[in-house]
């Protein structure tokens, strides 16, 4: 099915011919007609599958056909859990309307960057806000923004969101936009606590569910190789240089071992930097940058890189260190394979990640072989499985005796 079957405006559909679009995904064949016809979504589809452009489109289509009179005002308020995902969510909104006979004028608001500034943005007109749920707050707060014409309440990635704590703050953004709205709901996936965040949102939206899509994108080769930890800088530098990588995003753990890892791979010869949330915003922008010009061939991350990033040539990513959840694996792999294109995304584990990889594949339905590589080999013995001490008999008081305590104090009462 093409773009041109999906009810967008001739100007919209010459920015998605300028974009080389032709094709609409799944999720965005599904979504985009519902939004035009004025429904609530609650829609889940994994990460790269074009969410957001399955928003975007129908949001500019409704936009330029309502009349505005004035100074522009804000009609859809755009929540999501990054900066860099928020950036590229309002670059869409930009692009899509690039050749619109009014094009919207579009508002990031994010942290990092100056408040006054953004808030100045905000009251000189803008008919798209696209933001951190945080800063928003911030702006918020300050009581100086008109929501009252708001028409569209988006949130991206919610599921994320909701790890960030969102879920406080959300009711203190629902007490400040009309009750009358459209709500879209965008998420990879679907914990138990975003059917209470949903409910809070909206009370009828249609579920779209794209029940089709492995949990793992078939396009990446995944590989496990077994290495103990002290070894896997090394291994890392012997892979480099034996595999011809391009482009590689290497997840770590923290803030600090992404920052050690890359002065130590600059050292050796490797252009290489780290990413994560403590660098200021225009560090992570040209950083960013820097990466997707290939002027950078090896990014050292945080967590904060496995979703919203948008950069289609990333040959490999590098589970240096494990992800916390399952949830988290399928989002850091998902950076490769964009774009129609393939990819491999790489783990390494040690004797004592060995039980938590088992229930990442048991957790994301696959399973995959382990290998060693050459110079690299796995030593050692698994370390012994520490159980728990067993319950000490007479140190604490059983059910039944705090069963007879409490009857006994109810006929007293």
């Amino acid at each position: 099915m093409p773009f041109s079957t999906l009810g967008l405006s001739v100007h919209i559909m010459r920015a998605l011919h300028e974009s080389g679009y032709t094709k609409p995904t799944p999720v965005q064949e599904k979504v985009i007609p519902l939004v035009l016809a004025n429904h609530d979504i609650l829609a889940r589809a994994q990460t790269g599958s074009g969410k957001s452009a399955s928003f975007v489109l129908p949001i500019l289509e409704q936009w330029s056909k309502s009349k505005g009179e004035g100074k522009s005002k804000i009609k859809a308020l755009i929540l999501t859990p990054t900066r860099e995902l928020t950036q590229q969510v309002a670059q869409t909104f930009e692009t899509m309307g690039a050749f619109l006979p009014k094009q919207p004028k579009v508002v990031t608001v994010i942290g990092g960057e100056g408040i006054g500034d953004q808030l100045y943005a905000i009251q000189q007109g803008c008919d798209i806000l696209v933001a951190t749920s945080g800063r928003f707050l911030d702006v918020l707060k300050k009581k100086q923004m008109n929501l009252s014409y708001l028409e569209f309440f988006v949130l991206d990635e919610a599921d994320k969101m909701l790890d960030l704590g969102f879920a406080e703050e959300l009711e203190l953004i629902l007490q400040e936009i009309p009750l009358k709205r459209q709500n879209l709901l965008f998420s990879a996936t679907y914990p138990p606590k975003m059917e209470l965040i949903a409910s809070k949102i909206t009370t009828n939206p249609l579920h779209v569910t794209m029940e089709f899509e492995e949990p793992t994108v078939v396009s990446i080769h995944q590989r496990v190789i077994e290495v103990n930890h002290e070894n896997r800088g090394p291994l890392l530098r012997h892979l480099l240089n034996s595999e011809k990588w391009e482009q590689v995003l290497v997840f770590m753990a923290n803030k600090r071992a992404a920052d050690n890892i890359a002065m130590k791979f600059k050292k050796y010869g490797f252009s290489a930097d780290s990413f994560h949330g403590d660098l200021l915003q225009e560090d992570r922008t040209y950083t960013l940058e820097q990466f997707k010009a290939k002027k950078i061939r090896i990014l050292f991350a945080t967590d904060i890189a496995a979703r919203g990033l948008d950069i289609d040539d990333i040959t490999c990513v590098v589970n240096f260190d494990l992800p916390r959840s399952p949830a988290d694996y399928i989002h850091r792999i998902g950076r490769t394979a964009r774009a129609g294109k393939s990819g491999i995304a790489v783990s390494f584990i040690s004797h004592e990640d060995q039980d938590h990889f088992v229930l990442i594949e048991k957790r994301s339905k696959i399973k995959l072989n382990r290998e060693q590589i050459a110079g690299f080999e796995l030593k050692g013995t698994p370390p012994p499985k520490v159980r728990g001490p067993e319950p000490v008999k007479g140190k604490g008081k059983s059910k039944k005796d705090k069963l007879r305590e409490q009857a006994s104090q109810n006929k007293g009462n």
